[in-house]
C-alpha cells in the first residue's frame, strides 16, 4: 500500500504542463505523418501512433526513478552506446545513403541516438563530480567524451547526428561555468576545423549538400531538387496554408520525395497544408518545450541534474532547430528528424526517454544540494 502510494505521490508531481505539451506534439505528428502520406496510402501514422504510446509508457517509466541512477549507469550505457556503433559499422543496414542502422528484425535503430544520450549522461556527471578541474582539462576530456561517438557517427556517414554533438556539449560546458574566454577559443577552433572537415571528412554527396545549401540554384534539378521543391511548398502555403487534403499540393502531385517527407521534411508539409499561421503555433510549442527544460534544469536538487537538464534540452532544441532550419534554407540538409512530428519509432522512444530524464530531475529536485547558480564568467 506505501509502495502504491508512493507512486501516486510521485504522479501526480511530475512536471504535467510539460508531460502535456509533449502529447500533443506526439499526435500532431500523427495526423502530419498521415497528412503527408494519405495520398500513397501508406500506414506510417499507425505505426508512429505505436511507438508514441510505447514511449509514452517509457517517459512514465523513467520519470519514477531517481535519474541519479546515471551515477552508476552512465558508464556501462556509455560502453554500450560505443559497442552499437562498432556493430554499425560491422553490420549496419544503409537507408538513404546512411548506413547508421542497426536491423533488429521487429524495427531499425540507430545506435547513434543511444551513443548520444549516453554521452550527455556521463558529461553531466563527469562536470558535475570535476568543479575544482582546471577549465582547459574538463573541456579536453569533454572533448574525449564526445569525441569518439561523434567520428564513429560521421563516418557511418551520418552528417546530422554527428553535428549535434558540438552545441550539445557547448551548452553543459556553458551550464558547468566554464568561464567565457575558454568557450569562445573552442567555437573559434571549431570554425577554424570546418573546412578541412568538409573537404576531407565528408562524402561527396554531403559535400554537395553544403554546397546547394549556400547556393540552392547551383543544381537545381539534382542536389538542390529537395530544398527548392520544400521552399516553394512552405511559400505556396501562404499564411493559413491549403488546408487538409487540398488538391494539387506539391506533396500530392510528388514533388517533395515521398521517401523523406513523413520524416525529414515533415515541416514541409506542415507549412504547406498550414500555412505561416501552423508553421509559427508549432514553433511556439517547440519554443514552450525547450523553456520548460531549462526551468526543470533550473529547479534541480543538484549540479548533475541541471547538466543533464540542459544537455538534453539543447538536444532537443538542436534537431528542431535543423530539421525545420534545412527545410527553410536556414541550415544545409543534414538528415536530423523533427523531435515527435517526424516519423521514426527508434527517435520517438530516445526523445520520450529523454522527457522522462527530465520529469525525473523534476520529481526528484526535493533540497538537496544545488551547488552556485551557473554564471557567465570572463
Amino acid at each position: 500500500m506505501k509502495t502504491i502510494t508512493h507512486l501516486f505521490r510521485k504522479m501526480t508531481g511530475l512536471q504535467w504542463p510539460l508531460l502535456v505539451l509533449v502529447i500533443l506534439l506526439g499526435l500532431f505528428g500523427v495526423y502530419a505523418i498521415y497528412s503527408a502520406t494519405w495520398v500513397r496510402d501508406q500506414d506510417f501514422w499507425s505505426r508512429q501512433l505505436v511507438w508514441l504510446a510505447l514511449g509514452l509508457v517509457v517517459c512514465l517509466g523513467v520519470s519514477l526513478f531517481d535519474y541519479r541512477w546515471i551515477r552508476r549507469g552512465a558508464l556501462p550505457v556509455y560502453l554500450a552506446g560505443l559497442a552499437g556503433l562498432v556493430a554499425v559499422h560491422l553490420f549496419g543496414k544503409t537507408v538513404y545513403g546512411s548506413g547508421s542502422w542497426l536491423d533488429l528484425g521487429f524495427m531499425s535503430f540507430q545506435p547513434s541516438q543511444l551513443a548520444i544520450l549516453a554521452g550527455i549522461m556521463l558529461m553531466a556527471l563527469f562536470l558535475s563530480g570535476h568543479e575544482d578541474m582546471p577549465s582547459p582539462l574538463r573541456i579536453a576530456l569533454c572533448g574525449a567524451i564526445t569525441g569518439l561517438p561523434c567520428l564513429m557517427i560521421l563516418a557511418e556517414p551520418d552528417l546530422g547526428s554527428s553535428i549535434v554533438w558540438l552545441p550539445v556539449m557547448m551548452a553543459m560546458l556553458y551550464a558547468a561555468r566554464i568561464p567565457a574566454r575558454y568557450l569562445l577559443t573552442l567555437i573559434l577552433v571549431v570554425v577554424a576545423v570546418i573546412p578541412l572537415v568538409v573537404n576531407f571528412g565528408l562524402r561527396p554527396y554531403q559535400r554537395q549538400r553544403i554546397l546547394t545549401f549556400l547556393d540552392p540554384e547551383l543544381d537545381p534539378q539534382g542536389a538542390g531538387w529537395t530544398i527548392n521543391q520544400s521552399l516553394t511548398a512552405i511559400g505556396s502555403g501562404g499564411w493559413d496554408g491549403k488546408g487538409f487534403k487540398a488538391e494539387n499540393t506539391l506533396n500530392e502531385l510528388g514533388f517533395l520525395p515521398s521517401t523523406i517527407v513523413h520524416n525529414d521534411f515533415i515541416f514541409s508539409v506542415i507549412g504547406e497544408q498550414h500555412g505561416f499561421i501552423g508553421g509559427l503555433l508549432l514553433l511556439l510549442a517547440f519554443l514552450a518545450f525547450v523553456g520548460l527544460g531549462l526551468y526543470v534544469s533550473l529547479k534541480a536538487r543538484d549540479d548533475l541534474g541541471r547538466l543533464l537538464g540542459v544537455g538534453l534540452t539543447t538536444l532537443i532544441f538542436t534537431h528542431t532547430f535543423m530539421n525545420i532550419g534545412m527545410t527553410i534554407g536556414v541550415t544545409p540538409i543534414t538528415g536530423l528528424p523533427l523531435p515527435l512530428v517526424s516519423y521514426g519509432g527508434s527517435f520517438v522512444l530516445a526523445v520520450l526517454f529523454s522527457v522522462g530524464l527530465l520529469q525525473s530531475i523534476w520529481v526528484h529536485r526535493g533540497n538537496g544540494d544545488r551547488g552556485p547558480a551557473a554564471g557567465w564568467r570572463s
